[in-house]
């Protein structure tokens, strides 16, 4: 096929990247920095109709040969962004060269649409470098505006909603306070500049306007006088998230496996494309709601604003709320007293059909938080072992319950502890079932446990759902 005609297909929507997409055996593979925000990918192939699935850890060759062997897209959750830079080294680099070799045509590391990242804790830049290194290219393009999600960027600086306001990202309630990683600069570019030494420009809102062909000269003139090695582009609208998809998809039929780091706004970016030229359903069905179940746990390690609405919503709707002394269980005189107090109480409410709410905290004010602090340090943790302790924790006791009780459905709150809490779960895999609300879908988790296989579990971040969001769970959407 000739050169213009390839670009004459592009524009009419991103012709050349069926030829790309066939030489490859998944449209997609991706890595998630959490695993709130990995679900949130899987939702966004789910409403895009492609079969996928989460992995816990890297899938073996059996399993990707076995019953998942269909499947045209797979993530493997991590927990990237509560990492140091050399503890990020450990985890990611096998993980980058085992999704290299499951040739995709785009490989993608997930980071949260709130950018949650600091040169010491999840830090964006040492995937960057360890993701150039492993995959090459001219740049590594950086998409992080969801418009579903109320995520924007314009000319650089970040955005997001909290309730019915949508915030500069270094004045939002939540993360311009976030214990662990508050945001302090709006512009994404200088952000991520404290944390790696790249190049980094820009494809800002304006570039992005007219037809493909113009956006695309734009791209390439910035490409040749700037030579960015990260390329950040603007999303405000649908309409440019696609042409940002288009742009990406040719990117990605210039190598053998592009990378790209972004939220789950670079799966609608690109979800656009693949239904023009056919690759998934045009309009796919997509289940919204599940049958109610009697009775749910839901066990949080979320400090946010939002999740202390949620909190006081499920407590005034029938939830039993039971706090969890996280500063007891860490310390080895009271942690086993403690740990079957709390067990006893939440076993008997639950065998009684109450729906049981375990929390760390009640919101960002709640004083637990600076206990728990204390006590770290007085055990001689570091503040980043906070969310490994916490979400251990958590686990220990969801596992228990379920598995006591025959619990079938579960909610994880926090986005920093529910890797932590998933691992605790014995479960390998999971695929989305139903988008109950934006960022937080409803997933069925594979075991070899069978007390755990076929769980109904929703991740939830802390900036995720309406404030009777709990309620919605159990009530199947």
């Amino acid at each position: 096929m000739t050169d213009s005609l390839e670009r004459a297909q592009l524009d009419e929507g991103c012709g050349s990247s069926v030829a790309h997409d066939r030489r490859h055996s998944k449209l997609l593979c991706y890595y998630g920095d959490d695993f709130t925000g990995s679900t949130d990918v899987l939702e966004s192939l789910f409403r895009a109709g492609v079969r996928s699935a989460l992995f816990l850890e890297p899938p073996s060759d059996e399993q990707l040969r076995g019953r998942f062997e269909s499947l045209e897209a797979f993530g493997v959750a991590g927990v990237g962004r509560s990492l140091s830079p050399d503890a990020a080294e450990q985890e990611l680099r096998p993980i980058f060269e085992m999704l290299k070799r499951a040739d995709a045509a785009i490989v993608h590391y997930k980071i949260c649409s709130t950018f949650d990242s600091s040169p010491e804790i999840g830090n964006i830049g040492t995937a960057a470098r360890i993701g150039r290194e492993t995959f090459g290219g001219r740049f590594i393009p950086l998409l992080v505006g969801v418009p579903y999600l109320g995520r924007y960027t314009l000319f650089g600086n970040h955005f997001a909603a909290a309730g019915e306001e949508v915030h500069r990202l270094d004045r939002h309630p939540t993360m311009s306070r976030h214990p662990i990683t508050p945001m302090k600069e709006a512009d994404l570019r200088k952000h991520l500049a404290e944390q790696c030494d790249y190049r980094i420009s820009l494809i800002d809102i304006l570039a992005l306007q007219g037809e493909i062909s113009e956006v695309r000269e734009r791209l390439n003139q910035c490409v040749s006088a700037q030579r960015p090695e990260i390329l950040l582009f603007d999303v405000l609208d649908d309409e440019r998230l696609e042409t940002a998809g288009k742009l990406i998809l040719e990117e990605a039929d210039r190598s053998d496996g592009l990378f790209v780091i972004g939220s789950s706004g670079v799966e609608y970016a690109l979800s656009a494309c693949w239904k023009s030229v056919g690759l998934v359903e045009r309009h796919p069905e997509v289940s919204t709601s599940v049958p109610a179940v009697d009775r749910m746990l839901v066990v949080s390690g979320s400090c946010s604003p939002i999740t202390e609405g949620q909190i006081n919503a499920a407590l005034s709707d029938g939830f039993v709320g039971l706090r969890v002394p996280v500063d007891e269980l860490i310390d080895p005189v009271s942690a086993k007293h403690a740990h079957e107090r709390l067990m006893e109480e939440a076993r008997a409410l639950l065998e009684q059909g109450r729906s049981v709410l375990l929390y760390s905290a009640t919101g960002p004010g709640d004083r637990s938080i600076e206990k728990f602090r204390k006590a770290l340090i007085a055990r001689g943790y570091r503040a980043d072992d906070s969310s490994r302790l916490l979400g251990s924790i958590l686990g220990s006791l969801a596992k228990s319950l379920i598995i006591e009780t025959g619990l079938t459905r579960i909610v994880i709150a926090g986005g920093d502890t529910s890797g932590y809490v998933t691992r605790e779960l014995d479960i390998y895999a999971l695929e989305c079932v139903a988008a109950l609300t934006p960022g937080g879908p409803l997933c069925r988790a594979s075991s070899t446990n069978p007390r755990l296989d076929g769980l109904e579990l929703v991740l939830k971040g802390g900036q995720v759902g309406n404030v009777n969001f709990f309620n919605q769970v159990r009530s199947g959407g």
